[in-house]
């Protein structure tokens, strides 16, 4: 049995090529069934996210189709060139189509170094081959153990831990400081993407008092609906700032529109109470002489990068000890599925050593019915199957002595010392 995984992703190809061989769920109805028509491929699953596209499936050792074939069909599928895919794909069989498929599942191998979504994606995936009659008990036990690996990784390594996105540091430089976001007032300023993926990771962490303000009122209304909160102008700032335990901006201004006055006034109305301010804007949208106000803690993107930067080192120390991880699970799956090609070459030996003793035994009745003497009959039945059951090890023994296959000559070795 053979296990494939080939495909691109955002390390080997262009957004524009992995939009071109990308597919979408009405297309893998027609896809699965097509590819599963592939010479020899028994099982499959693809794998289609923004950033990769991924074939996965399986084939009888002995009639499994070429990684050429498979890079084929997908080029052909969506009517680009095979010659161009090539050069921008990778094909992996067996132990390191396992291996890829576990790091794949467990974020190691994403675009942002532990990031979770991939495991629900490569989840749904294998759903919905499965729903396809497209999983077999190979795919199947692989598939299941992948899931239990990536959840290992995520409990047991800090590969997932902390902050490696400047939305989500933020986000998680205000959970340190705030013990209860629940009760936090928060107010971005600005309603562009950066602020829509902010107000996503607030929401996700509980924070239920968000308010938007934004240059037009309908943007910042479109984003604050998104996550039950408010939507205000930036005329609205004086008020509004007073309100805030948290203010994270990041307009598009080419100047701060928070000033250290307005800051200050709203310090005075919220007798004393601390302020937690995070400009994730270039040029900045918040003057750095707020960070002279008593109350008030300014934080700049130059303060998060170096934040990032130090979670990323110690997700890449995590990602280690998960791959060690991975390879010791991959082992594993390889021993069971050694354990089946063991299995399956050993009933088919015996299938075929049961047919010629039958086929000599029938022949020695037929002589003993024939009147022809049972010592001679005896005699011809042991030369015979002597001669049938030792040609085939003598002739791979005579093509190994040929051609210097000592790994060979010393297995055959070892099996008829193991014999005396």
């Amino acid at each position: 049995m053979t296990i494939f995984a080939l495909g691109v992703n955002h390390k080997t190809a262009s957004v524009d090529l992995r939009e071109q061989i990308a597919f979408s769920p009405e297309q893998l109805h027609q896809a699965l069934p097509a590819l599963r028509e592939q010479t020899g491929v028994r099982e499959a699953v693809i794998v289609s996210t923004c950033n990769r596209t991924e074939i996965y499936c399986t084939a009888d050792t002995g009639t499994a189709p070429s990684s050429d074939l498979l890079l084929g069909w997908l080029a052909g599928y969506h009517g680009v060139s095979a010659t161009a895919l090539q050069t921008h794909s990778y094909c992996h069989t067996d132990a390191k189509a396992i291996d890829h498929l576990m790091q794949v599942a467990s974020g190691l191998d994403s675009l942002i170094l532990g990031e979770p979504q991939i495991l629900g994606q490569v989840k749904q995936a294998y759903q919905f081959a499965k729903n396809q009659a497209s999983v077999g008990s190979i795919l199947e036990r692989l598939f299941q153990q992948t899931f239990h690996i990536a959840k290992r990784v995520r409990s047991e390594t800090a590969v997932g831990e902390n902050a490696v996105s400047v939305a989500f540091a933020a986000v998680n430089l205000a959970r340190h400081i705030f013990a209860d976001l629940q009760q936090a007032s928060v107010l971005l300023v600005g309603a562009g993407d950066t602020a829509e993926l902010v107000a996503q990771h607030l929401t996700d962490i509980g924070v239920n008092k968000l308010h938007v303000a934004n240059r037009t009122l309908m943007r910042a209304q479109t984003v604050a609906e998104k996550f039950n909160g408010y939507g205000h102008t930036l005329g609205e700032l004086p008020e509004l700032l007073p309100q805030a335990d948290i203010v994270i901006s990041s307009t598009a201004s080419t100047l701060p529109i928070i000033g250290k006055g307005i800051v200050e006034s709203a310090l005075k109305q919220r007798k004393r109470k601390p302020m937690l301010l995070i400009d994730l804007a270039v040029p900045r949208d918040i003057e750095p002489q707020v960070d002279e106000l008593n109350d008030a803690y300014l934080y700049s993107v130059d303060d998060l990068q170096g934040i990032i930067q130090e979670n990323m080192r110690n997700r890449e120390e995590a990602a280690q000890q998960a791959k060690a991880m991975i390879v010791e699970q991959t082992e594993h799956f390889m021993t069971w599925l050694r354990g089946l090609d063991h299995l399956h070459l050993l009933r088919e030996f015996r299938q075929q050593t049961e047919q010629l003793a039958q086929e000599q035994l029938q022949r020695a009745r037929n002589h003993l019915a024939a009147g022809k003497p049972a010592d001679d009959v005896l005699a011809e039945l042991t030369q015979r199957l002597t001669k049938q059951f030792l040609h085939a090890p003598t002739r791979l023994m005579r093509d190994a002595g040929a051609a210097g296959d000592y790994q060979t000559l010393a297995v055959f070795q070892q099996f008829y010392n193991d014999n005396d």
